[in-house]
């Protein structure tokens, strides 16, 4: 293995989707590129890896994902309803057989009413979309970085049971 646990469990995860035959895509706003930039960073993932978006705003998350504008009036970007619907977004858009979806509140301070460290991840195929809701601690970039790892390593669980 590679040595940290982020590479570890991106190498799990590619090598698992090239042995099941499927693909993965991203949908990012608290990881801002950083969960796509995980798994490029194992070779021959593009045998698997079909794309992501980093759609930081709200404006972004409707005009790229088509997320209706009034599921952020009702629940804010920072929801379990918003996860899900990035995650089955992206999976749609690139046509995959997985997505992940990250968002959050990175910090410092709050943002949508929630404190720094309010998480959600979904991870979404064609049978259902999961959710993971975290209450991480630390500064920005911890919290981006935690959140990655527990991005990569709940969607191993999922696909490597």
């Amino acid at each position: 293995m590679r040595g940290n646990k982020q590479d570890d469990l991106a190498l799990e995860i590619v090598n698992a989707l090239k042995k099941k035959g499927k693909t993965l895509s991203v949908a990012e706003s608290i990881t801002g590129g950083g969960l796509a930039a995980a798994i490029t960073d194992i070779a021959g993932c593009s045998q698997v890896f079909l794309g992501g978006l980093v759609t930081y705003s709200d404006a972004s998350k409707t005009k790229f994902l088509d997320i209706p504008k009034r599921i952020f009036t009702k629940h804010t970007a920072v929801s379990e309803e918003v996860a899900k619907a990035m995650a089955q977004s992206v999976r749609k858009e690139f046509k995959s057989d997985y997505a992940i979806a990250t968002t959050g509140v990175a910090g410092p301070g709050k943002a949508y009413g929630q404190v720094a460290g309010t998480v959600w991840i979904a991870i979404a195929s064609k049978k259902a979309t999961v959710t993971v809701a975290l209450a991480l601690s630390g500064d920005r970039a911890t919290i981006r970085k935690d959140t990655i790892q527990s991005a990569l390593a709940t969607f191993s669980r999922i696909l490597i049971p």
